[in-house]
């Protein structure tokens, strides 16, 4: 398609504030995002593994799965909002069209996610003694699970039709014939999807070594049934998916890099790749190295550490492919977007996610972290009690500014 074409699709509104600031943030926070989808498909394979044997230690797992796997659904989501938001802002030409092309799937994506996560609650309410009892429904679970890699092909469907803007028009008059139904998903890439997902057993590995090291202060707990030998099983287990997944990950990703489209096939052999390339073998190496008689250590939450940097490389990574394909192929570039200014919204949004975001944050992590380390029931000391406090009356002032602001408007 014709460069001014696609500046033409452009909102003449311009952005509120310089494009490189939602670059930046849509980096960090799809990174945020996909780990969090990582750690739900981890957490909900876990459980459908436990859930389908007799093994004690499965089962045992699989519970302490189940509630991991509800929330990060949730907190996938929620983290999906802010990435969705930043790519709309600096390429809005391309990711509307996109949508329009598939209306049907955007709108059905909704519906989907949302059986997905009622399945996924709907197991959890009927399975909280799976490490005891016998599995109710496990095809509910297995269900969700399914409808999430559905979800995430659509998405991924979607991602990958705004980067051929030259077949825009063959999808949308196919053999002369004006198509508007948006029942099709016209373009994906496989090795580039299942890369992704892939990164799931990696990470997954890594959250199971941390929270083999998270639980050892209650070992001996036996309501909770905690035993030496349960978290050695754990670590050992994450250990073996971080090794297993790591390599499926660097084959897929070699998969996907020598599958790019001939106009951006010399990607392949840029820095941004190779930087992925290494900070994956560095996090398996640092894996490797912990749990050569680390294990019992602080060290063991590093690989998590190192975990969460390999995911921000390959966020970036992303960016740049995204960014080579648009202003290298087809000269878009989103840095000379018309900037209008807006202080007021520009500061909202920061104090919304550093004040208020990161105080409910640093409440819900603190409640998280203590409860692990303490025998028995946990009760918050006042400090977090006022933390939580500070959080909830934060959120109350969002929402009365929040209409504030908009009656304000209206009126005016």
């Amino acid at each position: 398609m014709d460069t001014q074409a696609l500046y033409a699709l452009r909102d003449v509104a311009g952005v509120p504030s310089h494009p490189v600031i939602f670059m930046i943030l849509h980096v960090l926070t799809f990174a945020l995002h996909i780990a969090a989808v990582h750690v739900a498909l981890g957490a909900s394979a876990l459980t459908i593994w436990g859930a389908l044997s007799k093994d004690k230690y499965r089962r045992r797992l699989a519970q302490s799965m189940l509630p991991v796997s509800k929330f990060m659904i949730s907190f996938a989501v929620f983290l999906g909002v802010a990435p969705l938001l930043f790519v709309q802002v600096t390429y809005d030409p391309f990711w509307y069209t996109s949508n329009v092309l598939s209306a049907w799937w955007v709108i059905g994506f909704i519906g989907i996610l949302t059986v997905a996560a009622l399945l996924n609650m709907f197991f959890v309410v009927k399975n909280h003694h799976m490490a005891t009892q016998k599995t109710v429904c496990p095809g509910a679970m297995i269900l969700s699970t399914v409808l999430l890699l559905v979800v995430g092909f659509i998405m991924h469907t979607l991602t990958n039709q705004m980067l051929s803007p030259e077949k825009w028009m063959e999808w949308y008059v196919p053999n002369g014939v004006v198509d508007t139904s948006g029942r099709t998903l016209h373009d994906f890439n496989l090795p580039r999807y299942l890369f992704h997902i892939s990164l799931s057993v990696p990470v997954t590995g890594a959250l199971l070594v941390g929270y083999s090291r998270y639980l050892q202060p209650r070992l001996g707990d036996e309501k909770h049934n905690i035993s030496p030998e349960f978290l050695i099983w754990v670590g050992a287990l994450g250990h073996r998916l971080i090794l297993v997944g790591g390599v499926v990950a660097v084959v897929l990703g070699a998969w996907w890099m020598n599958a790019l489209p001939e106009k951006v096939a010399e990607f392949a052999t840029s820095i941004w790749p190779a930087l992925s390339l290494v900070w994956l073998l560095l996090f398996l190496a640092f894996a490797q190295w912990v749990k050569a008689g680390r294990m019992d250590s602080s060290w063991a939450y590093g690989v998590l550490g190192f975990g969460a940097v390999a995911l921000i490389v390959m966020a970036i990574s992303r960016e740049m492919l995204r960014w080579h394909i648009l202003e290298g192929v087809h000269g878009y570039n989103p840095l000379d977007y018309a900037i209008n200014m807006d202080w007021y919204s520009t500061i909202t949004f920061f104090v919304t996610f550093l004040f208020i975001g990161g105080t409910v944050m640093v409440y819900i992590a603190s409640v998280a972290w203590n409860a692990g380390q303490s025998q028995g029931v946990y009760t918050p000391g006042p400090v977090i009690d006022r933390i939580g406090t500070a959080a909830i009356w934060l959120s109350i002032l969002w929402v009365v500014h929040f209409f504030v602001v908009g009656f304000y408007v209206w009126m005016r």
